[in-house]
């Protein structure tokens, strides 16, 4: 415990500190660490009666004694303590010294220190005690091994009343709350200590074992999360799912506001392991990272058109949740709707080592193997990450584009930072600087932008039609098997982040990302203040002419076109591929060239043109996509490609049977073609 003024600190209790500076050592704020004449006395009377009646040790001794663990009581300790408590007079304040001795007096049994003994004899806070509670702790340190339930309740229902007298004797207590306080009974048996937030005990006394922490935990919303974790695990377990992790941080300060590492389960389904620091598959929750580097790097803009056809890279063949291809998607609608094949392809053209570098930049301490080990599906699922880490990096992301907004467009050199969960540190974020950390505010920026449009769980579908809703950036991901369903979403002041699953790793049916991890997060989501959304980095986009078809950048052949801000390296993406002019007979029924027409008579056309395979899957999604008319019989048409290979691709080995009676089986070959 710092040096500090007594009232401020956590320890302070009114009622605790009258009753054991009453009990304990009268003289208490005007001896300078010791009292010759308490020494004197108890001196006196011990040598008359032949054995130890009193003690002349100041409040102060008290907390020297209690730091030299294991001393014997003998009057050469009391001497050597009288130096060390005179110090101990000069360079704190009555007020600490009191601190001191409230954090580390015994109160029998195991229990040390005032707020256990409140919880562990009472069952509430010490702020909450009344005179008769809090002159039996202050008489406990005096003798602990009085509380024992069902021994020696007469000694300490004497000692008490006997301290409850002398209050109302000094008029610190009147007539009426003495005798309510002498009818009180003592405690008859211990309570178990309150568990708000056993695993981050854990990991606290990895590093400051021994020591009195005060951490950043919110304890109304630390309770409010522990609720909600309980609630959903009661339904959870039903479908023999067990295990829950909950972590909320500030984005502001860094801090972890709420820490439940696992749900409230049972022994046999691993009850103490805290969840949020271990690896675990991470489904799709790393695609936003991809979406916003590509978007830094300028190899996309916001909507741009990414192929969703059958795919296959090798022996990989990615496959959507539902089974289905929309034959091309925008980019961002990939995201939020969390299509696995769009992702695997930006992926491949991105860049595999590429992207592995970004993820090691965010500092995802799990991914410890090179790209290749990973492959493409490193995208859906192939990699492990925490819960820790994945917040941590939604917190960094957020905190960029705040900084950048409420500075002169400006970054911060140590902008991705480890959270910390002590009061009493303060997150340096390094000098400001004009170059970015990692990715650009607009990029980032962007990416929120899709995120805050995915669809939201069961119950929670019309959220934007309410005034007051709250706007959240999310992503859920499932694992393969369902193992694990992550469900991380920010707003401008906070992150939450959701993992649930089975800390053995068991799979079960329905453990979905959007099902089981998505409502806890907005229930949470619930119970913070109310953010808004974040600011648009103005200064780090341009507003550019965006084909309204393809997403890409306009040329001149598109014929919809909308003006939109996007990140100023999205001025290199390359114009729309899928535009083209062509040229028609006068009823626009044909494709016409000066072959079979004369050019006065031809009318030029601006067309949306995808290639065969997009193009199949494409207008069953697009009811209104007009495939190219073919040229007219009478013209000499020119080579276009009409058809695709759906399976097999290229350079793919197919091995054909062969049936139990020696014949080989067939191959069975698919093929996208523009003219059905």
């Amino acid at each position: 415990m710092a040096n500090g003024d007594f009232q401020k600190t956590p320890l302070f209790r009114k009622k605790f500190k009258s009753c054991v500076v009453n009990f304990e050592d009268e003289y208490f704020y005007q001896h300078p660490g010791f009292n010759p004449v308490s020494i004197y006395k108890a001196l006196k009377q011990n040598i008359t009666s032949g054995e130890v009646k009193r003690g002349g040790s100041t409040l102060t001794q008290q907390v020297i004694r209690l730091s030299r663990k294991g001393q014997s009581r003998t009057y050469f300790e009391k001497i050597k303590e009288l130096l060390p408590a005179t110090r101990l007079e000069l360079r704190y304040s009555k007020e600490t010294i009191l601190v001191y001795y409230a954090s580390y007096a015994p109160f029998g049994g195991n229990v040390v220190g005032l707020d256990a003994a409140s919880w562990r004899y009472f069952n509430r806070d010490a702020n909450e005690l009344s005179w008769s509670e809090s002159a039996t702790l202050a008489v406990l340190p005096n003798a602990p091994s009085l509380i024992y339930p069902g021994k020696n309740q007469e000694k300490l229902l004497e000692k008490r009343n006997r301290l409850l007298k002398k209050l109302l004797n000094k008029q610190i207590i009147d007539r009426l709350t003495y005798e309510l306080s002498i009818a009180e009974d003592l405690p008859q048996k211990p309570y178990p200590l309150p568990q708000r937030a056993p695993h981050l005990l854990q990991k606290v006394s990895k590093t400051h074992a021994g020591e009195r922490v005060r951490t950043t935990i919110n304890t109304k919303l630390q309770q409010q999360t522990n609720t909600i974790v309980f609630n959903h695990h009661q339904l959870l377990k039903q479908n023999e799912i067990y295990n829950i992790s909950v972590l909320v941080l500030d984005v502001k300060t860094r801090q972890v506001l709420s820490y439940v590492g696992n749900a409230p389960t049972d022994k046999a389904h691993q009850k103490d392991v805290d969840i949020i620091n271990k690896p675990r598959s991470t489904g799709s929750i790393l695609k936003p990272f991809l979406y916003a580097a590509m978007l830094d790097a300028g190899d996309l803009l916001p909507n741009t058109l990414i192929p969703d056809v059958p795919s296959q890279f090798g022996n990989y063949a990615p496959q959507n949740y539902n089974k289905t291809f929309d034959g091309a998607v925008p980019a961002s609608r990939a995201l939020s709707r969390s299509l696995n094949v769009p992702a695997v392809r930006m992926l491949q053209d991105f860049g595999l080592d590429r992207f592995h570098h970004y993820l090691k930049a965010l500092e995802l301490k799990d991914i410890t193997y090179d790209a290749n080990h990973y492959g493409l599906s490193l995208i859906l699922g192939g990699a492990e990450s925490n819960l820790w880490d994945l917040c941590k990096s939604y917190a960094n992301f957020s905190s960029t584009l705040n900084h950048f907004n409420e500075t002169s467009s400006e970054y911060f050199s140590n902008e991705f930072c480890e959270p910390t969960f002590l009061a009493s540190e303060s997150i340096d974020f390094g000098k400001k600087t004009s170059e970015k950390t990692l990715f650009d505010a607009a990029s980032i920026y962007l990416t929120y932008e899709s995120l805050k449009k995915v669809n939201r769980p069961e119950g929670d579908e019309n959220w934007e039609f309410y005034d007051d809703s709250k706007q959240i950036a999310w992503k859920t991901g499932t694992s393969f098997g369902f193992r694990d369903a992550w469900a991380i979403g920010t707003t401008k002041e906070y992150v939450v982040g959701v993992w649930v699953g089975n800390a053995d790793g068991e799979g079960r049916p329905g453990l979905v990302g959007v099902q089981t991890a998505a409502p806890i997060l907005f229930d949470v989501f619930d119970v913070l203040p109310n953010s808004p959304w974040f600011d648009r980095p103005f200064d780090d986009m341009r507003d550019i002419e965006i084909c309204a078809k393809s997403g890409y950048r306009a040329n001149e052949n598109c014929d919809e076109v909308l003006q939109q801000f996007v990140q100023m390296s999205g001025l290199k993406t390359k114009p729309c591929p899928y535009h083209r002019r062509v040229h028609l007979d006068e009823n626009e029924w044909h494709q016409v060239n000066s072959s079979c027409e004369a050019i006065n008579k031809m009318t030029h056309k601006s067309w949306f043109v995808l290639p065969p395979l997009m193009e199949f899957y494409y207008k069953i999604k697009n009811p209104f996509y007009k495939p190219l008319p073919p040229f007219r019989k009478d013209c000499i048409a020119t080579a276009t490609t009409s058809m695709q290979f759906i399976y097999p691709k290229a350079s793919s080995t197919i091995f054909l049977p062969k049936d139990f009676d020696g014949k080989t089986n067939a191959l069975i070959l698919k093929v996208a073609h523009s003219k059905p």
